[in-house]
């Protein structure tokens, strides 16, 4: 991103900024990171996290807040100047965990740990984390002890987060929805709810039930009372479209009114990546800019 883009994308940004401000919208919408960086590995160009040109390009599609993935306490410097530049705010972050071996979880808990104790100086107060797999895009599942030991230190874990005024998110992808989806039922029913928290990412747990709106509902049934955050990705036919809408694969108006129902408002945090096979129309400021729009429509009741 050249310094005339970046500039052009500040100036939209206060613009966005302002108009948001006179609207009287409350509604406060985020964005995660990864989606981001699959855009720009599709065109061929880089997305350095937490950059100046990077927030300035969330900003400048009307969007918040900043849900950025954090590996290590040495990202947040001049991160909260940054974001304050830039008129977002980080009310969430997005951490990887090791926890379903003793040794591992002692110190991935340590290593979350220090960084919400960092994030909290920032206003953070979730912390999303998914239980690391055995190995990554690998089909090996953990056994039943390891599950139970990660049940412990994710627990473990939300304790301590709780103690910094910070809730503990778990979140999942589609593999902890095989085998009956034994992980993601224990990680949800062996821990206190008031220590680990539910990111819900609807269209994961959907992929992760072989494309099943029927699973998607019955899970909101066993485990929705958790939810403070949801991550919003929809598809058509089963791929990820290149804007987030509120009709498709996922029925986010039946989602709003499940939620309404219960008297749940959760963070909301657009990751609308593309795959392979998802269409190319638009660019990532322009695709997040209409998610934004679309997403204030959706979830407008709230």
């Amino acid at each position: 991103m050249n310094r005339r883009h970046f500039l052009a994308l500040s100036s939209a940004a206060s613009v966005s900024a302002l108009a948001a401000s006179t609207s009287g919208s409350t509604l406060h919408i985020a964005t995660n990171t990864y989606p981001w960086g699959t855009f720009a590995k599709r065109d061929g160009q880089s997305f350095k996290l937490h950059s100046d040109e990077a927030l300035a390009a969330i900003a400048s599609c009307g969007i918040q807040g900043y849900e950025p993935a954090i590996t290590s306490v040495a990202e947040f410097e001049g991160l909260g100047g940054r974001l304050k530049a830039h008129g977002l705010e980080m009310r969430s972050l997005y951490v990887n965990s090791t926890l379903h071996e003793d040794a591992q979880a002692a110190e991935s808990i340590g290593s979350v740990t220090a960084i919400a104790q960092r994030a909290a100086e920032l206003g953070c107060k979730i912390i999303v984390t998914n239980p690391s797999p055995l190995k990554w895009g690998g089909t090996e599942s953990k056994t039943d002890a390891q599950l139970e030991t990660q049940a412990r230190a994710l627990d473990t874990l939300g304790a301590a987060l709780l103690k910094l005024g910070i809730s503990l998110a778990y979140h999942n992808h589609d593999m902890e929805l095989r085998n009956g989806a034994r992980e993601f039922h224990h990680m949800l029913t062996a821990t206190n709810a008031e220590n680990v928290k539910f990111c819900l990412d609807a269209h994961w747990v959907f992929r992760g039930c072989g494309d099943s709106q029927v699973a998607l509902f019955d899970a909101l049934e066993l485990h929705g009372s958790r939810i403070v955050e949801l991550h919003l990705r929809q598809s058509a036919g089963g791929v990820w479209t290149e804007v987030f809408t509120g009709q498709g694969d996922i029925d986010y108006p039946r989602l709003v009114t499940w939620l309404q129902k219960h008297s749940l408002k959760p963070h909301l945090v657009l990751e609308q990546a593309v795959e392979k096979g998802s269409p190319h129309t638009m660019d990532a400021v322009k695709a997040h800019q209409q998610s934004q729009e679309n997403t204030r429509v959706v979830f407008a009741t709230l």
